[in-house]
């Protein structure tokens, strides 16, 4: 610990690391430093100047604190530690002049503004500036832009903190920002009027300290003092990203990131943020039952007595498990399933992963390992479209000298990278360190050879992340939800109990009754529908990709005679006579845990042993992506209309053609 260098703050002494700056050294004691530009995620800019504090015995003005290292200041006489003031009369009046400069040409249009009571210019204002302005002559004001159907602009509010440019270059990849002109005439823009084309470009909203960039599909529809706030996670891919969840009675109105260094640092997907318009449309909200071919409504009573006749009449009974679902309902399913000398599958994409082995279907890598990694191997995945925010992780793991090789389809990953080839031939030749981190998506192992493929991934390197795409899949596969045959249980049964299984095709005759929140493919194609929540509307546990159990809270109701889906199969076992042994979901948690007891470690990452698996032979084909389009994965997503505009976006932007360069 020598290597601490004393300093006082505002009469505090304080011991930190010599290479802090001096705003993240105040945040060390505890003192608020005003900023604007400076953001502990991107690079330093330096060009807000609201982050003024005083140096003893330096030069007599104030220096800017982001840009300052306390390596770099001199000790005071005799050796004393030096001194910084962030409440002098100097820093005071700095501050108040960096405050009207600011607001120069900023418009006065807070009641109108999206950003108003959550704007740090706003805040900052109140605590640091002056009740009157000097500046008499005409505001400027500056041409919107268009960067799509997600980020609003109005760039007369902009005060060129440059973070959005900053974000979109570093985190997301993407070069379409960036600042022109000089003095009055400098303007934040697009290049050629581009629009934005990356799966993370909504956290530029988040990231605005003015109201310059603002949610286009949230804006003019709530203020933020109206809204309940409720910590959650996401569950558009299997990141497990730590979100929020502002409700407006009992509609989501938005959802915003949580700052989770462990997971997702504090960025969120543009899927996970703006899904919630999928919430509220093709809703079921009553039970169903098919008769003469068409479904009609029905009491809960009628459903329940038409499933149980179903399930006793069953030679043959399986489940199947969707890609939302959370643990809780996935256990209870099983128990009921099970006891009725049924069997339930999970791996609804055909993914070869051996439940009985974590280190296979999980791996023994957290995602936090990637910040460190000197080289990462891609198998048969594009994070870039599966879990964008991990893509950025390990885009910052490239900015920090690491070596990324891909075996797969080719895919533009925001970062360079070396094409090893797409097929399982390149897989064989790879060599690898022994430090490497592999990551292998379900592209890789939801064929055939999937469990050869697991197997080679294994033996590159002692150091493995499964990416998977289902929000539902670890959690499931820890509970056991899985048998011998795989999908291929489903051709031989003649009832099929589907929990939101909306990806996979039931073919004509077995009987099937469908439990799940949307009506899509899989409600199109029940016998009987049983409606369930969303996860925005019950407690659940989910498990992410790297083994993390993780807490969803309920932000809302489910509408209509919707139900959560544990008490769902619960009322289902007492209709069926065969009652499962808990009657909240506290006791049903209770028994999950005893069954499986690294559930209870919620937000830790589990170790897990490594175990590899026998080598074996394998085939001979490309790896394809397990998902064609990034935007339209599953129910809540394609009752989007969101969602759905992002998607034609998409295919007129793969499909147009290049110019000649």
């Amino acid at each position: 610990m020598s290597d601490l260098r004393k300093i006082i703050i505002d009469d505090q002494e304080i011991e930190v690391e010599p290479a802090l700056t001096l705003i993240q050294a105040c945040e060390q004691a505890g003192i608020e430093v005003p900023r604007f530009c400076y953001h502990e995620r991107l690079s330093i800019a330096g060009n807000c100047r609201m982050c003024l504090v005083e140096v003893v015995g330096g030069p007599p003005k104030p220096a800017a604190s982001c840009a300052m290292q306390v390596k770099d200041l001199r000790p005071g006489p005799e050796g004393a530690p030096p001194v910084i003031k962030t409440k002098s009369p100097m820093v005071k009046k700095a501050r108040e002049g960096v405050m009207e400069f600011l607001l120069i040409n900023h418009p006065l249009d807070c009641p109108i503004c999206d950003q108003g009571g959550e704007c740090d210019l706003q805040d900052q204002a109140m605590a640091y500036g002056v009740d009157f302005s000097r500046y008499r002559e005409p505001k400027r004001a500056t041409q919107d832009l268009d960067l799509g159907p997600l980020v609003e602009t109005h760039m007369t509010r902009c005060i060129s903190c440059t973070r959005c440019v900053r974000f979109t270059t570093e985190v997301a990849g993407i070069t379409q920002m960036g600042q022109t002109g000089r003095g009055e005439d400098a303007e934040i823009t697009s290049y050629l009027n581009e629009t934005l084309n990356s799966n993370l470009q909504g956290n530029i909203i988040d990231l605005c300290p003015v109201g310059a960039l603002v949610s286009k599909p949230y804006s003019f529809t709530a203020r933020p003092w109206e809204l309940t706030k409720t910590e959650t996670i996401d569950v558009m891919d299997a990141l497990g990203s730590s979100i929020r969840v502002d409700t407006k009675g009992r509609e989501v109105m938005r959802v915003l990131p949580r700052n989770h260094d462990g997971v997702n640092e504090e960025w969120i997907s543009d899927k996970t943020r703006f899904i919630w318009d999928g919430l509220r449309r093709q809703r079921l909200d009553r039970p169903y039952i098919r008769v003469d071919g068409k479904l009609k409504p029905a009491t809960w009573p009628e459903a329940l007595s038409a499933t149980v006749a179903a399930m006793k009449g069953a030679k043959n009974l399986a489940a199947l498990v969707g890609d939302l679902a959370p643990v809780e309902a996935v256990y209870a399913l099983k128990a009921l399933v099970e006891g009725q000398g049924g069997v339930v599958e999970c791996r609804t994409d055909r993914a070869k992963l051996p439940a009985d082995n974590r280190s296979a279907y999980v791996g023994n890598v957290a995602i936090e390992d990637i910040d460190a990694a000197k080289e990462i191997v891609l198998i048969g995945t594009n994070p870039a479209v599966e879990a964008p925010v991990l893509n950025a992780r390990i885009r910052k793991a490239w900015l920090q000298g690491a070596n990324v090789t891909l075996v797969g389809a080719a895919a533009d990953l925001t970062y360079e990278h070396t094409h090893a080839g797409t097929g399982r031939a390149a897989l064989a030749d790879l060599k690898v360190g022994e430090d490497a981190i592999v990551i292998v998506g379900q592209g890789a192992v939801n064929e055939a050879d999937g469990a050869a493929v697991l197997a080679a991934a294994q033996s590159l390197s002692g150091r493995m992340l499964v990416l998977h795409t289902a929000a539902s899949r670890v959690g499931a596969l820890d509970v056991g939800a899985v048998t011998e045959r795989g999908l291929d249980a489903l051709d031989d049964a003649d009832v099929i109990f589907n929990l939101g299984a909306d990806e996979v095709e039931i073919g004509d005759g077995p009987f099937v009754i469908y439990q799940g929140s949307h009506g899509d493919r899989g409600a199109m194609r029940a016998d009987v529908i049983l409606p369930g929540a969303a996860y925005t509307e019950e407690n659940g546990l989910f498990v992410n990709t790297e083994g993390r159990p993780q807490l969803a809270l309920r932000a809302g109701f489910a509408p209509g005679e919707a139900k959560e889906n544990w008490a769902i199969l619960r009322a289902l076992s007492a209709e069926l006579g065969a009652t499962l042994p808990f009657d909240s979901l506290a006791q049903l948690r209770q028994a999950l845990i005893a069954d499986v007891p690294h559930l209870a470690q919620i937000d830790e990452v589990p170790e897990n042993t490594w175990t590899p698996l026998p080598a074996a032979s394998l085939g001979e084909a490309s790896f394809r992506l397990p998902i064609n389009d990034f935007y339209l994965t599953n129910p809540i997503a394609r009752a989007s209309e969101v969602m759905a505009e992002l998607s034609k976006l998409a295919a007129e932007r793969a499909s147009a053609p290049m110019a000649a360069e």
